[in-house]
């Protein structure tokens, strides 16, 4: 399992970083999307297993123009969009299956969850990426900011809970984490994304990206616990097995769905 774990990093790290930082940013975009994409019919294939092909790429085109939108910086079209991805399931079961009762609700409630969970956040770094594109001499560094610090959480996370994991800090939802592993990964996070400031010369060291940091770090941690809980909830072990030694897709950017709208709120506070 470490094997491939590593593995899969190495391989994945060096395309990642050509895509944030070296690609044309069309491509970039279309490598989230796709991702996003990939995210949301994991999700389903967890919650809605029976879900209508139609519903599903009802949603994907839905994350397509969302992803358009934030491309074309036309951000005046988002809640049209979002207000979509309720409308267009309720419609379809309107005119499908008007006698399905209280499912269609329940259902229509989860297409609109795996939007908001997958889709979302992801359409986040597209903004983050086109508001700070000329601001700074390395392409996608605040991308590259909040990998550093939820690849350090997660990764100090795991090793300092299981070098050194006593007490349980959530053991209904996910039995394995830790205090000491939630602190370790902190730990890690703050060091890894300080030397990752002072190098690129991203932000001064101050109180305020402190807090960010700790913010995104618990965050992070936070849809880690979030995605566990669903995947209990489903009795599932992995999301899927795109990424040997990590599972799925949902697996390996659970701690980024929930950071990155952090991040995002507070760039945006930044402007």
């Amino acid at each position: 399992m470490h094997l491939k774990r590593w593995l899969t990093a190495i391989v994945a790290i060096p395309i990642v970083i050509y895509l944030i930082g070296f690609s044309p940013r069309l491509i970039f975009y279309i490598f989230l999307f796709l991702f996003s994409a990939a995210g949301l019919n994991e999700f389903y294939r967890i919650t809605l297993p029976q879900i209508p092909i139609s519903l599903k790429i009802i949603d994907i085109l839905l994350t397509l123009a969302l992803f358009l939108t934030l491309y074309m910086g036309n951000v005046l079209l988002l809640p049209g969009v979002i207000s979509l991805v309720v409308i267009m399931p309720m419609l379809y079961f309107l005119f499908s299956d008007p006698s399905r009762g209280e499912k269609y609700l329940s259902e229509t409630g989860r297409i609109a969850a795996g939007f908001i969970y997958v889709s979302l956040p992801l359409a986040m770094l597209v903004q983050i990426d086109r508001l700070y594109l000329i601001n700074h001499s390395v392409r996608g560094i605040w991308i590259f900011f909040l990998l550093v610090v939820t690849a350090a959480n997660d990764t100090g996370a795991f090793y300092s809970g299981k070098l050194f994991g006593r007490h349980k800090l959530y053991e209904t939802v996910s039995p394995n984490k830790t205090w000491e592993g939630a602190i370790g990964g902190l730990v890690f996070a703050l060091i890894a994304a300080i030397l990752f400031i002072k190098i690129f010369r991203l932000h001064p060291v101050d109180p305020t990206i402190i807090s960010l940091i700790i913010i995104m770090s618990a965050a992070g941690q936070v849809g880690d616990l979030a995605e566990s809980m669903l995947k209990r909830n489903f009795s599932i072990k992995d999301s899927g097995e795109l990424l040997p030694g990590h599972g799925g897709i949902l697996d390996r950017i659970d701690s980024i769905l929930f950071a990155a709208p952090v991040l995002y709120i507070f760039l945006m506070f930044m402007i």
